[in-house]
This record gives structure tokens, C-alpha cells and sequence, in this order.
């Protein structure tokens, strides 16, 4: 997460994060890890808090990797494997998972560039990052960034366009969906291109 304030917030807010916040979008989550090359059998949830997301998808086999103490101890009530680490070092070794999930929480993670760099990092080739954000030139989106900004978080969102951009630079075959509520840049590492 971003700072200690971002870190601050959602450690107070982990034990009612779940009631407040609506259930993760499984059809845009699966619609993304579908996309890969290669069989998904272990994803790596960044920035996964509670676990909401892997919870959405029904993969047990996820692991969760956040920042904050308190949202992991939710994830692990909920019998998920957890990592406490920041985004822009992941502890977890090259090429070795098969998807990436951040899902509404890439905004939170400062030096958006690095933490791009480490998930390509760690995906193995085939592989697919999928991001589910909000849309900062949508009413919404922009609703939230305020909002966020209001409370003092150091939030930095990206529209679609520039998240496809950033994805397409480091290697990845990319293609954005879109809905009401946010968008989804789906990111492939292509076996070829992986070397």
C-alpha cells in the first residue's frame, strides 16, 4: 500500500472490509486468468487484503500477498496461504506462478512502474497478470480517487490506456475489458517472447 496512512486504514478497516466492500467481479477475474497460455495452477493475489478476490474465484490454491497485518489475518482465517510483503519486492521467486490478480487495490501501491516489473517478475511464461481497477475519467472512478484523496490517501490511479501501455512495454500481450463499475487490463506473457 501506498504509506503508512494507506497501511493505517485498511488495518483498522480488516475486520469489517468484507461487509462494507462489494464482492470481488468473478466473471472479470476468471474471464482474465482464462486468458493465459499455459494451465493456471497457482496464482499470486497482490495487494489480496482479506483474500476477497481468491475467495471470488474459488482457487485455494492462491496465495496472498499484502502489506497490512491486520487484512492478512483475515485472509487466513479464511484457510488461505498468506505472505506479508510489499508489492514493489515481492518475496517470491522468479518465473514462478502462473497468474497475477490485483483486484482494486493498484492504486494503493506506490512506484506503479516497479510493482509492473516484479509481477512480470514472477510470472512464468504463458502466464497472465490481471488487473481490475477503477476508471479514473469515469464518474465513479473519479468519485473514489477524490474520496481518496481526501482521506489523506496518496492514491494514483491509471486509466486503461495508460495501464495497457505499461503492460504492452514490458512485454505482454494486452487487452482491456470495461464495465460500469471499472475495467479489467489483462496482461499475457508470451511463451516466445519470455526468453
Amino acid at each position: 500500500m501506498y504509506g503508512p496512512g494507506d497501511v493505517q486504514f485498511f488495518t483498522r478497516l480488516s475486520r469489517i472490509y468484507d461487509l462494507v466492500m462489494p464482492a470481488a467481479n468473478e466473471a472479470a477475474i476468471d474471464a482474465g486468468l482464462s486468458s493465459a497460455e499455459r494451465p493456471v495452477n497457482r496464482v499470486l493475489d497482490v495487494g489480496g487484503g482479506s483474500g476477497r478476490a481468491t475467495v471470488a474465484t474459488g482457487r485455494t490454491d492462491s496465495i496472498v500477498v499484502d502489506i497490512s497485518a491486520g487484512m492478512l489475518s483475515r485472509a487466513q482465517a479464511r484457510g488461505l496461504a498468506c505472505i506479508r510483503g510489499d508489492a514493489r519486492r515481492l518475496p517470491i521467486s522468479d518465473r514462478s506462478v502462473d497468474a497475477v490478480l490485483i483486484v482494486d487495490a493498484f492504486h494503493h501501491m506506490p512506484d506503479g512502474e516497479v510493482v509492473l516489473d516484479e509481477l512480470v517478475r514472477v510470472l512464468r511464461p504463458g502466464g497472465v497478470i490481471v488487473i481490475r481497477e477503477f476508471d479514473p475519467s469515469r464518474l465513479l472512478g473519479r468519485t473514489i480517487e477524490l474520496s481518496e484523496h481526501a482521506i489523506g490517501m496518496q492514491s494514483t490511479f491509471y486509466t486503461p490506456t495508460r495501464l495497457a501501455y505499461e503492460l504492452a512495454e514490458r512485454g505482454l500481450d494486452v487487452s482491456t475489458t470495461d464495465n460500469r463499475l471499472g475495467y479489467t487490463a489483462i496482461g499475457v506473457l508470451s511463451v516466445d517472447d519470455s526468453q
